[in-house]
């Protein structure tokens, strides 16, 4: 992938939107269990953060997916992964099938505004019995005249408490297993739908993620996004683009924990000289630092893949798994080279061990990312 100064100034931009608009809230969005994404998202959708790929007449600023790897680089150099995951959701989740696959009157009322900011959305799959599996969903949608009839419930639904439409995936026929399943586009206003309760994770605390109801949600079959019966299929495209978004977070998180680990064992002293002059640290902080740089690497091959209007869910598969094992191990090496300090709260590296624990998680478990490998080179059923 070759940069141009184009994104040298891009990269900038993010920069200092995060020194400037999140980074001095974090402390404070932290303890609350949330931030205020009405009024952070704005601002971003004011810089077009919130839409670099999609089509300038809704909002959009009709870039390439080059732009996308370099904003979620930045983000999450933000040192709390609550708000870049909420933002990731609403520019990377739960809107590239309405994008691709909606109406213009769709794009019109939910994607513009998603793309400016004014309305923050949620895309909503988990269930309490169905994660990664999610053949396994249970929430139906029942067909009335021209209405949709939605109950059930979700569980870890990122922005849940703040949204003002979920992309919903919903059983819409009696098929059983992938088939039969819609995307719907739910607005929170409507009878029926409610918050169930706020939940109160081990990390990304500065997001809220929530327990959703759905009792006769009545919501127009016009809202269906795509094809009837093809949610599943369109679900799993907007995954890969999860996936990726998630590998490339990790690659600016680790370089920014590295960059401050190297920096802090250069001037922390113990037996009469400082932390770096020691080799075995010095050492493993290096093969961490050359894992990310493998890492970044892969990641940029598969965006020029993607780009290339490849198939890349190997590539993309491939990356999240070992995104969500290096941001582990990179968070217990930094954590553990700051000694007692780095397990005091007041330390960036407790919230960063914390936060990097959902990459192996979240948008699909690593047993079930090694499944999906598994199967394309014919060792599983």
């Amino acid at each position: 992938m070759q940069f141009t100064t184009e994104h040298d100034a891009f990269r900038k931009l993010v920069r200092d939107v995060v020194e400037r608009d999140i980074v001095p809230h974090l402390d404070e969005w932290e303890k609350a269990g949330a931030f205020p994404a009405h009024e952070l998202f704005p601002k971003l959708g004011d810089l077009g953060l919130l839409g670099l790929e999609y089509d300038p007449e809704y909002g959009g600023q009709g870039a390439d997916h080059s732009f996308t790897v370099v904003l979620c680089e930045e983000l999450y150099r933000a040192g709390a992964a609550g708000v870049p995951l909420a933002i990731g959701v609403q520019a990377m989740m739960a809107t590239p099938s309405l994008a691709e696959f909606g109406t213009d009157e769709l794009k019109r009322r939910y994607l513009a505004p998603a793309i400016a900011g004014t309305q923050v959305c949620s895309v909503a799959v988990t269930e309490a019995g169905a994660g990664s599996d999610v053949a396994g969903i249970r929430t139906r949608a029942v067909r009335d005249g021209d209405d949709w009839i939605i109950n059930g419930s979700k569980l870890y639904i990122t922005n849940g408490t703040q949204a003002d439409w979920l992309c919903l995936l919903a059983r819409t026929s009696d098929e059983g297993g992938y088939r039969g399943m819609s995307q719907i586009i739910v607005e929170t206003k409507s009878p029926g739908f409610s918050v169930s309760k706020k939940l109160d994770k081990l990390g990304n605390r500065s997001s809220d993620t929530a327990e959703l109801y759905f009792e006769n949600v009545r919501v127009p079959v016009s809202n269906t996004i795509g094809e009837i019966g093809r949610g599943f299929q369109q679900q799993m495209s907007q995954f890969v683009i999860e996936r990726m978004f998630g590998a490339y977070g990790v690659v600016g998180a680790c370089q920014w924990a590295l960059e401050r680990t190297r920096e802090f064992v250069r001037e922390r002293k113990a037996f009469g000289k400082s932390l770096s002059d020691n080799q075995y640290i010095a050492f493993r902080l290096t093969e961490l630092a050359a894992k990310v740089d493998l890492l970044q690497s892969h990641n940029y091959q598969s965006a020029d893949a993607h780009m290339a209007g490849e198939d890349i869910i190997r590539q993309a598969t491939v990356a999240k798994l070992m995104a969500g094992r290096l941001a582990r191990e990179v968070a217990d090496e930094c954590l553990q080279f700051h000694g007692g300090m780095g397990y005091m709260e007041e330390t960036w590296t407790a919230r960063f061990l914390r936060d990097s624990r959902l990459h192996s998680i979240g948008g699909g478990a690593d047993e079930v990312m090694l499944q999906v490998l598994a199967r394309r080179d014919g060792l599983l059923a």
